[in-house]
């Protein structure tokens, strides 16, 4: 029988540096400790903008449309939904059980000039896709540039 040493800084310094990776973690990546302490998932999103709209992209694998509720007030995109639980068969005996079946929701600020109430949503193999055109005033302007032409006179009273 090994007899061994108590040490009880060596436990204060293993409590601190879990309360270190602990803080690290919260601190670069917030929003995912926001949900689990909100107890429910804020889905993944894509946002991107085209020419003509800006695009809005969620994984939401095994939601149904009636399931999903979305709302645009001001430039506030807010996704919710709700997944139900399979019923639970007591002859399963699950050795791990991952798939999270409850409550969800993502706020997002977009820009302003959106033309919400022409916005389109679309539930296509549990990618949503929520498409909103830009106001006329928000797109890009083409400024055309036009070339003058200087007359052999003009040149030459420039070098004087």
């Amino acid at each position: 029988m090994n007899l061994t040493r108590w040490e009880p800084f060596h436990e204060l310094v293993s409590l601190r540096q879990g309360m270190d990776t602990l803080l690290e973690d919260a601190l670069a990546r917030p929003s995912r400790l926001a949900s689990v302490f909100a107890n429910g998932l804020a889905p993944a999103v894509d946002v991107y903008e085209t020419i003509n709209e800006v695009v809005v992209k969620a994984p939401l694998p095994g939601v149904k449309p009636e399931q999903l509720d979305i709302n645009i007030t001001d430039n506030t995109v807010t996704i919710k939904g709700e997944t139900k639980t399979e019923q639970k068969n007591e002859q399963d005996n699950y050795l791990r059980r991952e798939v999270h079946y409850g409550a969800f929701g993502r706020s997002l600020t977009l820009r302003a000039g959106l033309e919400t109430d022409k916005a389109e949503a679309i539930l296509e193999s549990g990618i949503l896709t929520l498409t909103i055109p830009k106001a006329e005033e928000a797109k890009p302007k083409v400024v055309e540039i036009k070339a003058k032409q200087v007359a052999e006179g003009e040149k030459a009273e420039d070098k004087s």
